[in-house]
């Protein structure tokens, strides 16, 4: 069973993408140099928002998420776990992390990457306000 989510959202001249252990993507306007591990801003969906059936496959412990950043004919690609523990309650953030913690934020856990794992090139993109990120996830679990 595969269910794809698609969300829209924006660079930020403060995205540093630095933080080694998770990856964020919310949907507030505003960012500060400190938050290293976001990488995109203003997005059109928090954990909350996801869509139901993204949310069933994406808690079952043998679930895969993988992560597709598309913005000005570059890519990366981030795949994690889905995990039991996973509740999508927050209303404006998506953190993928390479670790098991697990919290109302939480999209999956042990990840392939961290924000500081994107290519430097990537990371430039992302710093334009007005470059639009397409993200596409992917939640899927074999039957």
């Amino acid at each position: 069973m595969r269910v794809v989510e698609e969300i829209r959202a924006f660079g930020n001249p403060n995205i540093r993408a630095t933080h080694r252990t998770t990856l964020e993507i919310t949907t507030e306007d505003q960012l500060t140099e400190k938050g290293d591990c976001i990488v995109a801003v203003k997005a059109s969906k928090g954990a909350s928002n996801l869509n139901p059936k993204f949310k069933k496959i994406a808690s079952h412990d043998d679930a895969i998420i993988t992560m597709i950043m598309e913005a000005s004919h570059k890519r990366e690609v981030v795949r994690g776990c889905g995990s039991a523990k996973l509740t999508f309650r927050h209303p404006n953030d998506l953190v993928v992390r390479k670790s098991s913690y697990v919290c109302d934020r939480t999209l999956c856990i042990h990840s392939d990457k961290g924000a500081y794992d994107l290519t430097r090139e990537f990371v430039v993109t992302l710093q334009d306000p007005n470059q639009m990120i397409v993200i596409t996830l992917i939640a899927e679990i074999n039957e």
